[in-house]
């Protein structure tokens, strides 16, 4: 099981992801998002996942490619802090990657086809880190974080985008 991270083990902007996972294991929630997104993204039709819920918002799609981008960028970061990188690395501005992901051009199984190929590669690189490397930590976007807290962030963030569809899209 991987450890709950402390507040001082991320920015204080993440606690709204992280918190989605108190008490729980992180490795149980990833497998349990693999089949929340799948389920939900199959249950929707084309149309209903090309729309947002609003004007200027991201439509399904984009949500989807978002938390596959997003996932991707922090596992980066957890490799690199898991490796003793000591390298600072960049943030990276969500907003900015949108635009150019085509997203609503996709097709949606092959959409999750990757999502599902990027989330199996999460948990086995998840699975493969020692308590050790879970508990280093690095910088990115300014801010020390631990391993630990990136696999906290990355299942909490599909858990906020998943809540914000149902909630506002369905």
């Amino acid at each position: 099981m991987i450890p709950f991270p402390e507040p001082t083990e991320y920015n204080p902007y993440y606690s709204q992801y992280v918190q989605h996972l108190k008490g729980e294991d992180v490795l149980d929630a990833l497998e349990k998002g693999v089949t929340s997104i799948n389920d939900l993204m199959t249950s929707l039709t084309e149309e209903k996942l090309r729309s947002a819920y609003a004007e200027g918002k991201w439509t399904i799609k984009e949500v989807l490619q978002h938390i596959m981008d997003t996932e991707r960028i922090f596992c980066n970061r957890a490799l690199r802090f898991a490796r003793n990188d000591k390298t600072e690395l960049p943030g990276f501005e969500q907003d900015d990657y949108v635009p150019f992901s085509d997203a609503n051009e996709r097709n949606s199984m092959e959409m999750l086809r990757e999502y599902n190929a990027i989330r199996q590669a999460t948990i086995t690189m998840f699975q493969g880190f020692s308590d050790d490397m879970f508990a280093r930590v690095g910088v990115a976007s300014g801010s020390n974080m631990s391993v630990r807290a990136i696999a906290h962030v990355v299942t909490g963030h599909e858990r906020h985008h998943v809540r914000v569809i149902k909630e506002r899209y369905l």
